[in-house]
């Protein structure tokens, strides 16, 4: 991910209650209409539960789009 990236995952997320499961972030992420590129890189995230923004930001693919 750019820097550019994780600035837009990261403000898709202001506001995310954490713990949060892919499920609960990406439910949050849609509802916010982010555009393409940051709900690619969401739904790329490995099913888990993440505990901070920066969790989530650590966990989504360098390359989403390939994922």
């Amino acid at each position: 991910m750019t820097d550019a990236d994780i600035r837009r995952v990261r403000k898709a997320l202001q506001g995310l209650e954490y713990p949060a499961t892919k499920e609960d972030i990406l439910d949050y992420v849609v509802e916010r209409e982010p555009d393409a590129r940051t709900e690619r890189a969401v739904r790329a995230l490995p099913d888990g539960t993440y505990h901070s923004a920066k969790h989530v930001e650590d966990a989504v693919p360098q390359r989403p789009e390939q994922t």
